[in-house]
């Protein structure tokens, strides 16, 4: 009930790290610090370092906008727009 109000994206990751413990493939430490990252609350402020959920893009708050979105500019130029939820601090 606690991952319950995670966004589906987080939800997904959470299940699929599990998942990976019970067939072997990740060991339990690793399995608890990739559950325990996702489940964090996301609250970003500008100048933190970020990346995407998988971790293939990371990058800087620049700022969040109105809507609470963040502004970020990805390493080696570029900005994009995401959700706080769809991001993990790195």
């Amino acid at each position: 009930m606690v991952l319950a109000d995670l966004p589906t994206a987080r939800h997904r990751d959470i299940t699929s790290a599990a998942a990976h413990y019970i067939a072997g493939v990740l060991d339990r430490e690793t399995m608890v610090e990739i559950i325990e990252s996702l489940a964090e609350v996301a609250a970003f402020k500008p100048g933190d370092r970020v990346k995407t959920l998988r971790g293939s893009v990371r990058g800087v708050v620049v700022r969040i906008a109105a809507d609470g979105r963040a502004v970020w500019r990805i390493d080696g130029g570029g900005e994009l727009i995401a959700l706080p939820e769809d991001l993990l601090p790195e």
